[in-house]
C-alpha cells in the first residue's frame, strides 16, 4: 500500500522559511517523478515544484522559482520543499504527489498517489 506523508507545515511570519517533507512508503521515490502542488482555499490545486525520476532534475512553478526548492533524499525515501522568502499568498494546503511519468507533470491529473496535505499559513 502506497502512503505518502507530508509534515512540515505550520505558521511563519512573512519572510521566513519552512521545511516540507514527503515521507514515502509502499513506493521508492526515485523511480517516480515527485511533485509538490498546493490549493488554497477556493483556489484550483496548482503546481509549484518537481523532481524527475532517477537523475533528479528540478521544475518550478514561477511563482516557486528563486525560492522554493525541491530536493530529495534516497536513503531516506523523502522528498523535501524548502521554501524560503515566504510571502502571505503562499497560505495554502500543501501537497505532495508521485507520477510514473519520467517528468514531474503541471497538471495534477498525471499523478497515481497524492498525501493527505500539511497546511502552511504565513502572517503578514
Amino acid at each position: 500500500q502506497v502512503q505518502l506523508v507530508e509534515s512540515g507545515g505550520g505558521l511563519v511570519q512573512a519572510g521566513g522559511s519552512l521545511r516540507l517533507s514527503c515521507a514515502a512508503s509502499g513506493l521508492t521515490v526515485s523511480t517516480y517523478s515527485m511533485g509538490w502542488f498546493r490549493q488554497a482555499p477556493g483556489k484550483e490545486r496548482e503546481f509549484q515544484a518537481g523532481i524527475t525520476r532517477n537523475a533528479g532534475r528540478s521544475y518550478y512553478a514561477d511563482s516557486a522559482k528563486g525560492r522554493f526548492t525541491i530536493s530529495r533524499d534516497n536513503a531516506k525515501n523523502t522528498v523535501y520543499l524548502q521554501m524560503d522568502s515566504l510571502k502571505p499568498e503562499d497560505t495554502a494546503v500543501y501537497y505532495c504527489a508521485a507520477s510514473l511519468r519520467p517528468l514531474p507533470a503541471v497538471s495534477r491529473y498525471e499523478y497515481n498517489y497524492w498525501g493527505q496535505g500539511t497546511q502552511v499559513t504565513v502572517s503578514s
